[in-house]
């Protein structure tokens, strides 16, 4: 029954990373619009960025696993301060969501599909990947985390 549970948990994560990705976007690319003074404001995204951004529901498990990682391997896992916490998690989560928004670039650019190409934009990798956004996959992991933290936990 536990299997179950942790699984349909799993399951509503899932889908709330993925809708806030898709909200994030269409936020996101409106105001693209902005400033290029399109005042309608027109926001975009695609359907197959959902099953991508639903793997942030994947995140906090892998936090909570690299904190419990650390607590073994140094005895005790050191008191950090809730900054130096934040700090950890999201640049893991960053490095995370850079690892696999670029495979799942590639895999999609291989059957022609993906919904992004970055080529000629400032500090971009192959077109999939764009070093720029760091700050902004740094909040994103965090709000993914918090959104799917377990409530009193």
């Amino acid at each position: 029954m536990k299997i179950i549970d942790s699984l349909k948990e799993m399951g509503r994560n899932f889908c709330k990373c993925g809708m806030t990705g898709w909200c994030l976007e269409v936020v996101f690319t409106s105001m693209e619009s902005m400033m290029l003074q399109d005042w309608r404001l027109m926001g975009k995204t695609s359907l197959l960025m959902f099953p991508i951004y639903g793997l942030g529901a994947l995140l906090s498990p892998i936090g909570e696993g690299i904190d419990r990682w650390l607590a073994v391997e140094g005895g005790s896992l050191p008191s950090l301060s809730a900054g130096d916490r934040i700090v950890r998690h999201g640049v893991l989560y960053m490095v995370l969501i850079f690892t696999a928004e670029y495979f799942s670039g590639a895999w999609l650019r291989a059957r022609g599909i993906c919904p992004w190409d970055y080529t000629g934009r400032h500090s971009n990798i192959n077109g999939l990947i764009r070093l720029d956004f760091a700050p902004l996959w740094f909040c994103t992991g965090l709000l993914f985390e918090g959104i799917t933290k377990k409530k009193g936990a």
